[in-house]
């Protein structure tokens, strides 16, 4: 036994199965936060379910099953809930999502499995997704025009689709009128009203010029006219139907069409047809917007902003990062100082991120930024251009706090070069700068990536510093649009690592928000591995590409 302990076989084992343990509980936490989350894309059963109150009184509730959960009795009577004829130890309750939440106190209400006294899934009940105030769940009634009824009792679910259809599409072409060109219009007057501004400054707001604007912004204020009244006409179109449903509490309620976005019948959908609105509603969560507060819709803006910042930030930290530690191991001597920086360089990898964070706002917020405004942006002070949280302030702060890492990597890479390539390089004639161009550097490309893996993999999680130089909870406009010059560097944008937080704590609407926590941790990893596997990718071509030199 002595024997075996000194070969090192135990530790051997310790180790895998370490790893082991520690892998199984990875993709477990995954496998849960992909099962909690997607399955909320899942269409549920609707519930039609008769209440009996303790006073004997009955009441209706439609909605979906949400969550179900066990009780101790002890607990619902500390609590002043009493249960006339039960006396078990536990009880079960059901969480149910009943909607229509600008009809009834709370879209979420427990019911005790013992007061139910029916519970029936009728394939009548209808889901209509509606852009404001949430799900509503009831019987479809009648589909009107104008107020006239244009359905029967036989094709209102046709009539129903075919009117939800339309108004989608109208409200798609007066959003895309409002961003498009509407947009574009009111970008141009701010313009203009800038020109003007600045041009007084100079003192050479002439005459000339006073008409010259005067002209362009009237020639403008035509167009937004006629492109305002071209919208209404949209909007107008869009509220011309509705549809009537009868709700849980029995009563008729009229919906307008232009807020349904969708409606579904759950209790009479197959599985093939659960399974094609399962994708579907997949596809509305990244690529839509949000909606109540983040609670609903989808989170394109999140997954835009996450990359683009990632992907700037890469731009950004790669090609400094290589710089210094070509400078620390190919030109630096081997002295005290150089240790020193080595020194700094690896304990800033151990720097809380908040602390980049507070650095970013003070230094590049408002000292560049300001800076910059004040040379640059006059003309829209005291209103800041740069000197406010944006996009590119973000990309740098997790730059710095990502470099210690590419220049570990990269530097650790270059030492992994034999010396004798540079001496043969040197040898044959060639200057240090190419010998480090056309043999080092692509040597040391493998590396590179590997520290940029890294560098992104930290980059796209943290949360703390961004909250502080550039991320928000809704950001109305993305930093990429198709007005002069297409990159807003400036703007402020969302992030999936924030949206997270957000929802999950500081949401008004808490049960709502609990499947969409898991689903957008879910796409945050997914995020993050596509970037990394983009990334392992490049770097495996390159080692393949440049393998011959080490030989």
């Amino acid at each position: 036994m002595n024997k075996w302990f000194k070969s090192g076989k135990p530790y051997i084992w310790l180790t895998a199965g370490a790893v082991s343990v520690s892998l199984i509980a990875v993709l477990g936490l995954l496998a849960l936060i992909a099962w909690r989350g997607l399955s909320f894309f899942w269409p549920a059963a609707i519930h039609e379910v008769e209440v009996q109150a303790n006073d004997g009184s009955t009441r209706v509730i439609i909605g979906e099953v949400y969550d179900r959960e066990e009780v101790p009795i002890a607990r619902l009577q500390e609590s002043g809930v009493t249960l006339e004829g039960f006396d078990g130890e536990f009880l079960e309750r059901q969480l149910f999502k009943v909607g229509n939440r600008e009809f009834v106190p709370l879209d979420f209400m427990w019911v005790m499995e013992p007061q139910i006294i029916r519970d029936e899934t009728p394939a009548d009940l209808a889901v209509l997704e509606r852009s404001k105030d949430g799900n509503f769940y009831g019987y479809v009634v009648d589909v009107l025009e104008n107020g006239e009824s244009v359905a029967t009792p036989e094709n209102v679910r046709d009539v129903l689709f075919e009117r939800i259809e339309r108004a989608v599409d109208l409200n798609e072409q007066a959003s895309d009128l409002q961003q498009g060109e509407i947009g574009a219009i009111n970008y141009e007057l701010n313009r203009l009203r800038l020109e003007a501004r600045a041009l007084d400054l100079e003192g050479k707001l002439t005459e000339a010029e006073k008409q010259r604007l005067a002209a362009e912004e009237e020639a403008l204020n035509a167009q937004y006219k006629e492109l305002e009244k071209e919208l209404f006409a949209y909007r107008e179109a869009a509220s011309r139907d509705s549809v009537v449903m009868r709700d849980m509490r029995g009563m008729e309620v009229t919906v307008p069409m232009y807020r349904v976005l969708d409606a579904t019948f759950p209790n009479d959908m197959g599985v093939l047809s659960k399974l094609g609105h399962f994708f579907v509603q997949i596809g509305k969560f990244v690529s839509e917007d949000p909606r109540e507060a983040n609670t609903e819709g989808g989170v394109f803006p999140a997954i835009f902003g996450t990359v683009f910042m990632v992907l700037l930030m890469s731009v950004i930290v790669t090609p400094f990062g290589v710089i210094a530690a070509v400078y620390l191991h190919e030109y630096a001597g081997k002295n005290a100082i150089t240790r020193l920086i080595r020194i700094a360089v690896i304990n800033l990898a151990g720097v809380p991120s908040i602390v980049y964070g507070v650095f970013g706002l003070g230094f590049f917020v408002y000292m560049v930024g300001g800076t910059l405004d004040q040379i640059f942006y006059p003309e829209a002070l005291p209103s800041p251009t740069f000197g406010t949280p944006g996009v590119m302030w973000s990309a740098i702060t997790l730059a710095i706090l990502t470099l210690p890492v590419v220049i570990v990597s990269t530097e650790e890479g270059l030492s992994r070069i034999p010396s004798t390539l540079r001496e043969g390089s040197l040898a044959l004639g060639a200057t240090k700068a190419e010998t480090l161009w056309r043999i080092i550097l692509p040597m040391a490309s493998p590396a590179i990536m590997t520290g940029l893996i890294l560098a992104v993999a930290r980059a796209a999680g943290e949360v703390a510093p961004l909250m502080l130089v550039g991320v928000v909870k809704s950001a109305p406009m993305l930093p990429v649009d198709g007005n002069f010059p297409y990159f807003h560097l400036d703007r402020k944008f969302m992030h999936l690592g924030f949206h997270i937080y957000d929802v999950g704590f500081q949401s008004p609407n808490v049960e709502a928000a609990r499947p969409l926590v898991y689903a957008t941790s879910f796409l945050l990893v997914t995020v993050i591995v596509g970037l990394n596997l983009t990334a392992i990718g490049v770097r495996n071509h390159l080692r393949e590409k440049y393998r011959s030199l080490e030989h």
